[in-house]
């Protein structure tokens, strides 16, 4: 079979890079079914894309390389062509955007586009073999226990990360990348919860509280906190798992929008007899107040506690260091964290600058966004990129 362009991967970037790259393309995957990520995503209604989508929201060795791709495809492009297809949308916190009915609907939109531009796509097809013989790409085949062969004058490799393994996900990308001469930046899980050793928030599993977190190095986020039989989850701690290292404290505010210190002192002057636990009720989660409390183990009431003791519980309050033991890893992760260099690839195009016609878009690049519709923005854009590039050549 012979082909202009062959896309592995039918997620988000392989879909979309085959639904605008031209000529005669065709799209594998071993998967049973196209855009397995995309349907689970946004609890099945797809975060497809966030408002606020900047080069900042994203992490990589090389921090300004998204941003060709992403000025040259906006959010309100794709928020555009969902709406050209019918597709009825909102807006929740922090400019995150969710399909109103199904993820679904983006997996058939984009089914629909690469059907209209006329692109083959087979799916259930191993890929047992890539190489290039001077001019050529070959892409030798398993589909459903047949050898394939196929041949394209350019390659898009757009298999993803590692995240998710039981749907599907491997290091094929990196595979193909070392093979071809790329290097790759460290990987690991990201936006993915932390464990703790010996289950120690067990007790407190389904409290969550609004909460303000950092990792050592990073930027903070004022997000949601979720505690689990494992440890701890919840949309801040997944944003901040971006950027702990193993080894490091998490630094947490359960009180972001209160002064602790105050709201404490104003307590033991208006009912002093109360246990702290009590007070920290008002304010917190019971379950998580008793907790803390009985973790300061304070004699007395509140009364009793002089103003130095109630700087100590606000310090607790608003830089809580909980110590992960690690993270749940590439089981839940949402993403992968780095990938494929970006020092080998043109950020105008994705296209390889040592190998001609051999692309890499979406998750397996090192270029890793925040949770809320950033990283689908970027298999867009990244998809995009390659796709122009395509149609011009």
């Amino acid at each position: 079979m012979q082909f202009d362009t062959i896309i592995l991967g039918a997620g988000a970037a392989g879909l979309m890079c085959a639904a605008h790259c031209g000529g005669r393309a065709l799209v594998v995957d071993h998967a049973r079914a196209a855009g397995e990520k995309i349907r689970i995503s946004g609890g099945g209604r797809c975060n497809f894309t966030n408002t606020g989508c900047e080069p900042a929201n994203f992490l990589s060795e090389n921090p300004h390389f998204a941003k060709s791709a992403l000025a040259r495809y906006t959010p309100w492009d794709f928020v555009s062509l969902v709406s050209e297809h019918g597709i009825a949308w909102h807006e929740k916190t922090l400019g995150q955007l969710f399909c109103d009915d199904s993820a679904k609907q983006i997996v058939a939109m984009l089914l629909d586009m690469i059907a209209q531009a006329g692109a083959e796509l087979r799916l259930r097809c191993a890929i047992r073999e890539v190489r290039h013989d001077g001019s050529r790409y070959h892409v030798s085949l398993d589909h459903d226990g047949r050898q394939v062969q196929a041949t394209a004058r350019s390659l898009v490799v757009a298999t993803g990360g590692k995240s998710i393994p039981k749907m599907g996900a491997t290091g094929l990308a990196y595979d193909i990348a070392r093979q071809f001469g790329h290097h790759l930046t460290d990987i690991r899980p990201a936006l993915v919860p932390f464990t703790f050793p010996d289950k120690q928030f067990a007790p407190l599993s389904g409290v969550a509280v609004p909460a303000r977190a950092r990792a050592a190095n990073g930027p903070s986020f004022d997000e949601a906190l979720l505690f689990t039989h494992r440890g701890l989850s919840g949309p801040s701690i997944l944003q901040i798992s971006s950027y702990w290292h193993e080894g490091e404290p998490v630094h947490l505010d359960l009180l972001p929008r209160t002064d602790a210190f105050a709201a404490l002192k104003s307590a033991r002057s208006e009912a002093g007899r109360r246990s702290l636990s009590r007070v920290l009720a008002t304010l917190l989660p019971a379950r998580l107040a008793d907790a803390i409390a009985a973790d300061l183990a304070l004699p007395g009431n509140l009364a009793d506690c002089s103003d130095a003791v109630l700087h100590q519980v606000a310090a607790r309050l608003h830089d809580w260091q909980p110590l992960p033991q690690g993270t749940e890893g590439y089981r839940t992760a949402e993403v992968t964290l780095g990938g494929v260099s970006t020092d080998g690839l043109s950020s105008a195009t994705m296209e390889s600058k040592t190998r001609p016609g051999l692309y890499f878009i979406g998750e397996c690049v090192d270029v890793t966004g925040w949770l809320g519709g950033y990283n689908f923005q970027w298999a867009w854009a990244s998809a995009m990129a390659a796709a122009q590039a395509l149609r011009a050549a």
